[in-house]
């Protein structure tokens, strides 16, 4: 009997590995579809059942210096820094030195109108039903935007005499809304908040070499972002070329498909908050008001759809040349992280990678 078990225990273990090896094959080839290697490319993380399954990189980070990417090159991954600032919050709601329930007058008094700020909760901040308008023109006064700090870009937002929609009632996604996010963090702790960020999450999480917007891009050891321009010509795209790129609230997050699986861990094991609050911020926030016709969908900055084995969580982030995908299926136990420093179609590649995975596990 024991020999059977044995047996049957290594036949298992052949089928498994050789199960890896077709669902890598297949996914090597998806991707060198999508990417030229001497070109701007991405880097790809899967993890099934927590063990990494598949792991690879394609293309250039600079396209000056010709150097390759790796799955630990750091990449702007555009708005998946929402749910960074969003965890710095939730710590602050949690140690009691802010409520969800705060309007955000009591941070910014200067508002233009006092009352229409009074009618902003946090919590409609970090969920998009602020209903408050971006008055922004980041295109139409590019050099003011090329260098604005979260401040700046802020700074508009509170010349508003009027509300899209009564807070909590619709959802219109928000990018200002993080930058003052972001400052809220600065009022409360007297730290910057990437300082604050650096301690609260990456420590813990050991995202060594992650870093956060404050200021001038780094020239080195990061990739750069690249679009094609009107002539059919590579052009980079990040800070100096890109309007808003030092607003790093809403996406000043710099970090690898590596560090992100860390942070994932992070999340799922409490690293640095507690179970209350992670599950809080992963299930959709209750909105008593809401008006649309379609359900609500947000939990405290992430993306939910589905329930049970067919629930979603996650997030994108686009931003000058970068383009990312940050995928949580906790029914299927699959996390996916995609990380590209040219715009491409994340989310077909997304649904060809999962049925991929799911029809190989």
């Amino acid at each position: 009997m024991r020999s059977l078990f044995f047996c049957s225990l290594l036949l298992l273990c052949v089928a498994n590995t050789f199960s890896q090896h077709a669902v890598s094959q297949k996914l090597d080839a998806l991707f060198s579809n999508v990417f030229n290697p001497a070109e701007p490319g991405g880097a790809v993380l899967i993890v099934k059942n927590g063990t990494v399954i598949y792991k690879n990189a394609f293309g250039v980070a600079d396209l000056n210096t010709k150097k390759k990417i790796t799955t630990q090159s750091l990449f702007n991954v555009g708005s998946i820094s929402k749910t960074f600032v969003a965890y710095g919050i939730l710590n602050l709601a949690k140690e009691g030195k802010l409520s969800l329930d705060d309007d955000i007058e009591k941070y910014f008094p200067g508002f233009k109108n006092p009352a229409l700020a009074k009618q902003v909760k946090i919590y409609n901040l970090l969920t998009h039903t602020s209903g408050l308008p971006d008055n922004r023109h980041p295109y139409d006064d590019s050099i003011f935007y090329l260098t604005a700090n979260d401040a700046q870009n802020w700074a508009p937002i509170m010349q508003n005499d009027t509300l899209e929609f009564a807070p909590g009632t619709h959802w219109n996604y928000s990018n200002p809304a993080f930058n003052g996010l972001a400052l809220i963090i600065e009022k409360i702790t007297g730290k910057k908040w990437q300082d604050y960020i650096t301690a609260l999450i990456y420590k813990p999480s050991g995202m060594k070499h992650s870093t956060i917007t404050d200021g001038a891009h780094p020239e080195n050891g990061v990739t750069h972002g690249y679009i094609i321009d009107g002539n059919g010509k590579w052009a980079e795209r990040d800070y100096g070329e890109e309007p808003t790129f030092c607003a790093a609230g809403n996406g000043g997050i710099w970090s690898s498909v590596e560090e992100l699986w860390k942070y994932e861990q992070a999340i799922q094991r409490c690293t640095f908050l507690d179970s209350t609050w992670i599950n809080k911020s992963r299930t959709v926030y209750p909105m008593p008001g809401w008006k649309d016709t379609t359900a609500p969908f947000m939990g405290l900055s992430w993306f939910i759809y589905g329930e049970g084995r067919d629930k979603f969580i996650g997030h994108t982030g686009s931003q000058g040349g970068f383009i990312s995908d940050y995928v949580w299926l906790p029914g299927n136990q699959i996390f996916y992280v995609l990380l590209c420093n040219t715009p491409k179609p994340i989310l077909d590649i997304r649904k060809e990678v999962l049925d991929l995975v799911e029809e190989h596990n």
